[in-house]
């Protein structure tokens, strides 16, 4: 069976919906404020690795850059931000609009759910401290059906 990586175009589509994504959050008022003391300079390249790797592409991210413990700590103790969290998803919807990603209504839908999920759930559970995000987690995998089963760790937090 075809992945979610390979339907949604490779790392190459990817790529584009990271871009896509990254200049709607920065155009965007409320979003935008989590890039204001800055980003690394490749950091479309590095989400797009990291969306490939949890879409059931090859395991860029984690070989290049890190595990899902360093990313959920950069996402880390900055309190709860659920308006900035709907926000970030509404851009992403508008991103896939922009990249043709939303023509296939199947594929529009599981990675709408991917990224509503990714937001508001891993990269939102340590809201109170970095510190609190253990060490050794590795990057969820999204299929067809949502989470998998594989690749599930504790919600609490």
């Amino acid at each position: 069976m075809r992945t979610v990586y390979d339907a949604a175009g490779g790392a190459e589509g990817l790529l584009g919906l990271a871009h896509a994504w990254h200049a709607r959050v920065m155009a965007d008022e409320i979003v935008s404020h989590a890039f204001s003391h800055g980003y690394h300079p490749q950091h479309t390249e590095r989400l797009a690795a990291y969306w490939a790797e949890a879409l059931g592409g090859p395991p860029m991210y984690s070989e290049r850059y890190g595990d899902e413990s360093s990313v959920v700590r950069l996402h880390s103790g900055n309190g709860r931000h659920q308006e900035m969290d709907r926000r970030a998803i509404s851009c992403f919807d508008e991103a896939l609009e922009d990249t043709g990603l939303a023509a296939d209504e199947q594929l529009r839908q599981v990675l709408h759910d991917y990224f509503a999920w990714a937001t508001t759930t891993t990269m939102a559970r340590y809201h109170e401290s970095a510190s609190q995000v253990p060490e050794g987690l590795t990057i969820p995998r999204w299929t067809w059906e949502g989470l998998s089963p594989a690749d599930r760790y504790s919600d609490s937090g």
